[in-house]
């Protein structure tokens, strides 16, 4: 697509963030930063630099009438951005919070009105889905107030839209986060890792410097802990045809770990304070507790010249003296908490510990059972130094661990210096233990804007994609292949022979497809199916569309995919061709294409996430 606008932007679990670039510029076109206007109080609306991710249900009485209307909308039904967090924290029963994380937990039906979680019947309740689509909503009307300036064309609905996950979101998540941008009226969307838009906003921040700061055969960690989730990635450089290039080699796995589980660590700290003193702190006290919390933390970390905040909390008793209760938090409390709870000094062998688990469990987010981000570090980079034997650049040390050469932060947790400090002095003692000199401050990439680097950096690949820039390479890290049934006499109490058909040669770049022209294969329809993969770290020289009968032990056979593919049929066998797609978060698309069939009809997909390296 080539509309005049590239826009970024990062859906955070905690603020939103919003960037882009005008291509009639020309040459001379650099991304920027867009404030966001949003209601800061009751009959007050200013533009902020960030979206606080949060959504507040307004019950009757909340706010005078007129007092929550917004340039675009004079009667809005939900309060979204700063004036939500901070009602939000007075009542917290009506607060919709974390609703990315939600949108990532397998465990709950993502598309039912589960939020605000745990509310009253009285609140208004919405799915993960229908929140996210919320916040993006808000995001396309400010763009188009903004910068279309009302103009149909240059509305958000008509540009090219890069918008940002965490690397480790399973499929459902990546599709449920397009389903919400498509009811945000936002079209043209393309999802991208946020630690791959994080490393794009550090080159675009560079320019050609860039390739002084590092060198082929250099490993690149990005460390990205946000307020829901922590994400780790492995970014290799290589020189080609007397190029550097670079290429992501490694993803970590989900985390429910970040901001999130801070705040409520220093909540849960401030609670024991209170009780100490005598105050009883109920459950509904401790949800505006943890929002309390995190607005203090937020102010501590970043005013150095402040040592302590205050935290006043509503009452529950008639005694109290202008029904609330006070406390304070100092910054001597939050870097205990935060240091020593989170990002403890361990050693490289230490991985993270699982929680003895309660045989009934209230159902809510799946946060992870050990808060220590190093430890889950030190798992991340002994699990790829395995997978370094067969990725190129992956530096590995002696005891088998991955040993990166450089760092680079994002996230907003890790605006606080103290923790990339410790972070950094942790990975050294790593380091010095595998023979590698340890990193100092030539060897931590200096991050432009913590807050604004995934949408800066999803803006630029957008440029990118146009030819306007560097592009990290993503190719495949194995060659996958989709099993054919052989059309062969059944035998009695014999299935009938598989063949491996490569669909996914070895290094096909992301972003790219491959159609398997002159071949039709048969397509089960209106009946339950099963989809065989397979994959291979050692063939890598089949190309697409070569068909594998004897494999041995070349190839090794993945979890089936178990689906009804329906066209109105009952058990037919449709005539079909296929063409495959890698997208940019490591999709495998597998498209199945009717004979005769006009664009747009009778089309299926079966997708895998090729990120996934179990068997």
């Amino acid at each position: 697509m080539s509309s005049r606008f590239v826009v970024g932007i990062d859906l955070g679990t905690t603020n939103s963030a919003l960037a882009c670039v005008d291509t009639s510029q020309g040459e001379s076109a650099r991304v920027g930063v867009l404030n966001i206007p949003q209601l800061v109080n009751p009959g007050e609306v200013a533009a902020q630099p960030l979206l606080p991710s949060f959504l507040y249900a307004p019950g009757s009485l909340d706010f005078a009438a007129g007092s929550t209307a917004l340039p675009w909308d004079p009667t809005p039904q939900h309060i979204v951005g700063e004036l939500a967090r901070r009602r939000g924290a007075e009542n917290p029963s009506r607060l919709v919070a974390s609703a990315k994380s939600w949108l990532s937990h397998a465990g709950v039906d993502r598309t039912a009105a589960i939020l605000p979680w745990g509310s009253s019947d009285d609140v208004p309740r919405m799915s993960p889905v229908d929140a996210s689509a919320a916040y993006l909503g808000h995001l396309a009307a400010a763009f188009d107030a903004g910068v279309a300036g009302g103009r149909v064309e240059q509305s958000l609905a008509h540009q090219d839209v890069l918008l940002t996950v965490p690397a480790s979101f399973d499929e459902e998540a990546r599709e449920l986060t397009l389903r919400a941008a498509h009811a945000a009226g936002i079209g043209h969307v393309t999802l991208l890792e946020e630690p791959q838009a994080a490393f794009y906003a550090w080159l675009d921040a560079r320019g050609d410097e860039w390739r002084r700061r590092v060198k082929a055969g250099d490993l690149v960690l990005v460390c990205d802990i946000g307020g829901g989730t922590t994400d780790f990635s492995l970014i290799a450089v290589a020189e080609r045809d007397g190029e550097l290039t670079l290429e992501r080699v490694a993803v970590g796995d989900h985390i429910l770990l970040g901001g999130d589980n801070m705040d409520l660590a220093l909540a849960r700290l401030l609670q024991g304070r209170l009780e100490t003193a005598g105050h009883r702190v109920d459950t509904w006290q401790l949800h505006g507790l943890w929002h309390q919390a995190r607005a203090a933390k937020e102010a501590l970390l970043t005013n150095p010249a402040e040592r302590e905040r205050p935290v006043t909390l509503l009452g529950r008793g008639s005694k109290l003296i202008g029904g609330t209760i006070s406390t304070v938090l100092t910054i001597d409390d939050v870097n205990s908490v935060l240091l020593d709870g989170f990002f403890p000094a361990v050693s490289s062998q230490e991985m993270p510990a699982r929680q003895r688990r309660v045989g009934l469990q209230e159902i809510g987010l799946p946060y992870a059972a050990d808060v220590a981000v190093t430890r889950h570090l030190a798992r991340f980079l002994r699990q790829q130094a395995e997978a370094g034997r067969t990725a190129a650049g992956v530096r590995r040390g002696a005891s088998g661990l991955a040993c990166p050469t450089h760092i680079l932060f994002n996230g907003g947790v890790m605006k606080a210096e103290r923790l990339r400090a410790r972070t950094v002095d942790v990975l050294n003692s790593w380091l010095r233990e595998e023979g590698f000199e340890p990193l100092d401050s030539r060897h931590v990439l200096d991050a432009p804007d913590l807050e604004h680097a995934v949408a800066h950096g999803a803006a630029y690949y957008g440029l990118a994609r146009r030819g306007r820039g560097i592009r990290i390479r993503s190719g495949a890290p194995r060659s996958y292949y989709i099993g054919i049934e052989s059309a062969m006499p059944a035998v009695p109490g014999l299935p009938a022979p598989l063949k491996a058909l490569c669909v996914v040669p070895f290094g096909m770049e992301e972003g790219t497809s491959a159609p398997l022209a002159g071949r039709e294969f048969g397509l089960i329809v209106g009946e339950p199916a099963e989809f065989r993969f397979l994959s291979s770290t050692v063939r890598k020289a089949d190309p697409v569309g070569a068909m594998i009968e004897d494999w041995g032990d070349d190839l090794e056979e993945m979890s089936p995919l178990e689906v009804t593919l329906s066209d109105g049929s009952r058990d037919a066998v449709v005539p079909v061709t296929l063409e495959s797609r890698v997208t940019e978060v490591g999709t495998l698309e597998l498209w199945c294409v009717a004979k005769g069939a006009a664009a747009g009809e009778r089309r299926w997909k079966l997708e895998l996430n090729i990120r996934e390296r179990e068997p």
